[in-house]
């Protein structure tokens, strides 16, 4: 697309580059060739490139990357979880007591989630979106954009004016274009910051996740395909208090190590981590509306949550699914895809999904991330019931793999 000052007309523009807005736009475009997408991102060309993360991907976010075209390039280097494992202890306890499993399948052969590196996600999305002909401007931010009665003309920093019949909101959690739109939304901070990093290990992990509840926060080991020299390796997600997070990433590494290894344990071997440790700061955000004229938020732009469930990337998928399905339907009964009563449609989908899945994740905080005597049995008197009830597990299993509810198609694996 060749920029200038001129209005250029789109049908939607989508304001991010990461995994949902990419996904998004080849859903969008994939569906219906005749749309005009574009995506503009504010971040500079190729920083996706240096993050180092892992994602844990559901298995009905798997069906729709299936049905984009990209799972089959994804899934070489994709890490099946054959088991999960909940315990509930705390950091110096000798053992840690197993209260809870889970078998990895929905269906046979396939698991109820993956471990996908973020950078082979981000990489192939772009590609596909390349392939469909969807222009990537890239950074250059949103500076500001004014609605009428046929559209929302987007108003880019390096001074180009782009006008779309939708423009879609998914610049994450500190979305500036929902505080530009005037979306309130609530909001507090839990006191913690999620560390992640890759940990190197001498035994195989035989795909198995564990989450072990401890007094600051959990702390997830997921598995990860065995790197190019072979070395097994796991992605981890520590959640502790910030001040302490944050000391420990800035510290000293052999002190880093070391209390890395008091929560990992010594079951695969030696352990070491393999990159620098970053933390994040946690908190809950839900937006009072999903969508405003001519607007339509996705992602972490209309919901962060805290990552005890690790569902907030699928959350965003489920946003994409249903929100291209409605647009879709839309366009095709010859409707305005960016007029309110369209848009009203994704939101009454997606509202009730979203506060329920806050909701929970911000209970689950509470009731693990402490050493209350009284809630620690509570809490593992319930661990051992749903160990005990087939059915149940069952149910948890089919809501982690995002194939529970009104499930948009493409989540299903079906063409919109």
């Amino acid at each position: 697309m060749q920029r200038g000052t001129n209005k250029e007309s789109l049908d939607i523009l989508i304001a991010g580059a990461g995994y949902v807005g990419l996904a998004a736009a080849v859903a969008l475009k994939q569906a219906r060739a005749s749309l005009r997408v574009a995506v503009v991102d504010a971040a500079p060309a190729g920083a996706w490139q240096r993050d180092g993360r892992a994602s844990a991907i559901a298995a009905a976010a798997s069906r729709m990357l299936d049905r984009l075209g990209v799972w089959k390039e994804i899934a070489p280097n994709a890490q099946p979880i054959t088991e999960m494992i909940v315990t509930d202890s705390r950091t110096a306890d000798p053992v840690r007591p197993v209260f809870l499993t889970f078998d990895g399948d929905v269906a046979p052969g396939e698991p109820f989630a993956h471990m996908v590196a973020n950078r082979d996600l981000n990489g192939i999305l772009r590609k596909q979106a390349s392939q469909l002909g969807i222009d990537i401007i890239e950074g250059v931010a949103v500076r500001a954009f004014d609605t009428d009665g046929g559209g929302v003309t987007v108003h880019l920093a390096d001074g180009a004016a782009l006008k779309a019949r939708l423009l879609v909101a998914a610049d994450g959690v500190n979305s500036k274009l929902r505080d530009m739109a005037g979306i309130k939304t609530v909001k507090w901070d839990y006191g913690q910051s999620g560390i992640v990093c890759t940990v190197a290990h001498e035994r195989p992990h035989e795909g198995r996740a564990e989450e072990h509840f401890l007094p600051a926060g959990p702390f997830a080991t997921l598995p990860l395909k065995p790197d190019d020299k072979g070395v097994n390796r796991s992605s981890i997600v520590w959640v502790e208090r910030t001040e302490d997070a944050e000391r420990l990433v800035a510290g000293d590494e052999l002190v880093f190590e070391t209390e890395l290894e008091r929560r990992f344990g010594l079951q695969l071997g030696e352990i070491r981590a393999m990159d620098k440790p970053r933390a994040w700061p946690l908190g809950l955000t839900l937006v009072r509306s999903f969508v405003a004229p001519r607007l339509a938020l996705a992602g972490d732009a209309a919901h962060g949550i805290h990552p005890i469930a690790g569902q907030g990337l699928n959350l965003g998928f489920k946003d994409v699914a249903a929100l291209a399905e409605v647009v879709i339907e839309a366009d095709r009964l010859g409707q305005d895809i960016g007029a309110l009563d369209v848009l009203e449609r994704y939101q009454q989908w997606r509202r009730f999904d979203t506060l329920q899945m806050g909701v929970t994740t911000d209970v689950l905080n509470r009731l693990f991330s402490n050493d209350i005597g009284p809630l620690r049995a509570v809490r593992d008197i319930g661990l051992g019931m749903v160990e005990r009830m087939p059915r149940l597990k069952d149910f948890f299993i089919r809501q982690a793999s995002g194939l529970s509810g009104a499930t948009p198609r493409l989540l299903k694996g079906e063409a919109i």
